[in-house]
């Protein structure tokens, strides 16, 4: 377990928390998170047949990705947000879990390159304002920090998926455990999380270059090769 503190590019923080920022509005104005009584539903609909896999298949070319880059997970106390559910990049995938509190865990997949991944493979960056405070493996993850926020990213082949949080809003332990609960969605996982047939416009998660890599500090527009 290796700490780092040097500089050093830190995109899927970056992007990821970039993403539950913009996101973070959305919760609080409209967007649809599953209840109790949904939650049942979800429950009993994962006893009956998944619908069909081109159906599905169907359904998450509609938001621009693919089945197979869709990944749930779960946290206690977190639900899904079905409106952040959306394309990152060309073909990847991002959601964000919420409470009722408004504490956040964002869930993002996709292609990226190993150094992406593992932070502890040379210097770490988070911004200016806000530096790599931690940098380290922690089982099959890697966990990196800042003072606001952090993360924990695994490759699975040539993706990169990552679960990151503020870390006033989840803490180190809840965030492990999503992380690790993270997988790739099977038939009726992805009857649940993908849109609608007819119902994916608008889905697509907003990025934004301008963010810092974690908290809520003020736009910088000095946004570099990563924004």
């Amino acid at each position: 377990m290796t700490s780092h503190s040097r500089p050093r590019r830190l995109r899927p923080v970056r992007t990821a928390l970039a993403l539950t920022l913009t996101l973070a509005a959305a919760t609080g104005c409209g967007t649809e998170v599953a209840s109790d009584a949904e939650a049942a539903r979800s429950a009993s609909a994962s006893a009956a047949p998944a619908p069909d896999r081109a159906e599905l298949e169907a359904r998450a070319r509609a938001v621009q990705t693919v089945a197979e880059h869709v990944w749930v997970t779960e946290a206690p106390g977190y639900t899904l947000a079905r409106q952040s559910v959306g394309v990152v990049g060309d073909d990847g995938f991002g959601s964000v879990y919420t409470t009722s509190e408004g504490g956040q865990i964002q869930l993002r997949v996709e292609r990226l390159p190993h150094a992406d991944a593992d932070c502890t493979d040379g210097p770490a960056a988070g911004s200016a304002q806000d530096p790599v405070v931690t940098c380290e493996r922690d089982g099959e993850q890697w966990y990196r920090a800042t003072e606001s926020g952090h993360a924990y990213a695994q490759e699975q082949g040539d993706l990169v998926v990552t679960v990151s949080g503020a870390r006033e809003e989840v803490d180190r332990a809840a965030l492990r455990a999503a992380a690790r609960a993270a997988h790739r969605a099977d038939d009726h996982e992805l009857d649940q999380v993908l849109p609608p047939a007819g119902e994916a416009a608008g889905r697509q998660p907003v990025e934004r270059g301008d963010l810092p890599p974690v908290g809520d500090g003020a736009p910088n527009n000095d946004v570099g090769a990563s924004g």
